[in-house]
């Protein structure tokens, strides 16, 4: 097994000791697991704070840009885990996966938290492909 750490070009440097995904190549698959992603721009900004539909969007442009790095697309996910720090924004949130998820088949877990890493954001998404 061989592990690969992934980062998109154009990405803001991780603010601790991870990298924005791992790409493990099991000799004939592929499985990614890609960090959860917040709405801050590459400069540091949170984008539209509190804005659950921009920042959902933001989020899975960057979580696009993960997949794309390992070669792989949003077909390949198989696991999507959102946190939101308001239950009533599941709408929005959701009106916005659908575009990027749709009706894949793929497991996913809500959670609905208190506060996420950064003041201003309201969801966070990671997900597991695999190829």
């Amino acid at each position: 097994m061989k592990k690969t750490l992934v980062h998109p070009p154009g990405f803001a440097a991780p603010r601790g000791t991870y990298s924005p995904g791992v790409l493990l190549d099991l000799g004939g698959s592929q499985l990614l697991f890609a960090t959860g992603q917040l709405a801050v721009d590459p400069a540091g900004q949170v984008v539209a704070p509190g804005d659950a539909t921009v920042q959902t969007e933001y989020v899975f442009k960057l979580t696009g840009e993960i997949l794309a790095a390992a070669g792989m697309t949003f077909d390949h996910v198989v696991r999507a885990q959102t946190y939101l720090t308001n239950m009533d924004d599941f709408p929005k949130f959701s009106a916005v996966r659908n575009r990027y998820l749709g009706t894949a088949l793929a497991a996913s877990t809500l959670i609905e938290v208190k506060g996420l890493a950064r003041t201003g954001c309201c969801v966070e998404i990671e997900v597991t492909a695999v190829k």
